[in-house]
């Protein structure tokens, strides 16, 4: 088997509102470099580790990882709609191969994703079922979390199972970085907000659009400096690519959701789908601990317009 890595950032408002020309410019050619890459690598199955923002996992279950047997994108802020290719015996031998490491992992025979899993389908592919794909949730944004230990140890386990394939594997991370959006938290949340954390399954299309236009206005607000969300943090972004590139996933370990969240975001927590997608190709590679893959292309670049500090990470 060969194995490689894309890493990215992913926005919702990727196509809903519009940075400076030269901002733009840069993403476009980022994702670009991206594509490139995995156009040449020509991967026969594609791994993705992405969150969910409320539109497939909630609280009446919310596991820490799950594995999806079948997956339907449901197409939010304009995403690809529709099923992805999972291969279904492949994702139950990968889900069993995880249980008998000592992990924790729920699966689902009917997985709903959003854009968190479909926007970098989207912009490396163009096509969500261009490829066989299995997605694996991390929750990233309901607490409680488990530790960064724990999401490292489970995407070894990933990895090991990846070893033994018979295929070229791109391990997706999609998520991140430091960002800080409008999620309602429970603790703070609304009655009604509560409602939608607990079971906001399929939505009307009013709704969900009314849902979608109150993310819009607030990052138009926190672009023009008049919002109390979080600033971005570039310089821990930084730092954590930095572990990334360099291997020191371990380093990790003893970082808290509180520490994190206090740093660089609420939904910083989503840097959790960058270690997984780092631990799964180290393992599936054979990598040295506290090594790392070759680093084949790297871009950074702060985006108050989308909410993120936004980066793009290939490795092979």
């Amino acid at each position: 088997m060969s194995a490689a890595s894309v890493c990215m950032s992913h926005s919702p408002l990727l196509e809903h509102v519009e940075p400076p020309a030269d901002v733009r410019a840069a993403v476009d050619a980022a994702f670009a470099r991206a594509r490139a890459f995995v156009r040449e690598f020509d991967p026969t199955l594609i791994v993705i580790f992405a969150p969910d923002h409320y539109n497939g996992f909630f609280y009446d279950l919310m596991p820490p990882f799950c594995v999806g047997y079948e997956a339907y994108a449901v197409g939010d802020y304009g995403s690809s709609q529709g099923w992805l290719d999972v291969p279904s015996e492949l994702a139950a031998d990968l889900a069993q191969h995880v249980l008998d490491c000592d992990i924790d992992m729920a699966i689902s025979r009917r997985m709903e994703i959003d854009h968190g899993a479909v926007q970098p389908l989207d912009i490396l592919f163009g096509d969500i079922a261009a490829k066989p794909t299995i997605p694996i949730f991390v929750n990233s944004v309901a607490k409680p979390f488990v530790t960064m230990r724990r999401v490292r140890l489970m995407a070894e386990a990933v990895g090991k199972y990846l070893q033994k394939l018979d295929e070229r594997v791109l391990v997706v991370g999609s998520g991140g970085l430091s960002h800080d959006p409008p999620v309602p938290q429970w603790s703070t949340a609304t009655e009604e907000q509560r409602r939608l954390l607990l079971d906001g399954r399929h939505p009307t299309a009013a709704a969900r659009a009314a849902r979608q236009q109150r993310v819009i206005d607030a990052a138009r607000s926190f672009a023009a400096g008049q919002s109390d969300m979080l600033d971005l943090n570039p310089e821990w972004d930084e730092r954590f690519m930095d572990l990334c590139a360099t291997g020191r996933l371990e380093d990790t370990d003893a970082w808290t959701p509180d520490s994190m969240a206090a740093a660089a975001g609420n939904s910083a927590h989503e840097v959790r789908t960058w270690l997984a997608a780092h631990s799964a190709l180290r393992a599936a590679t054979n990598t040295p601990t506290m090594d790392a893959p070759a680093v084949h292309y790297r871009f950074y670049r702060a985006i108050p317009e989308f909410i993120a500090g936004f980066g793009v990470m290939v490795c092979h």
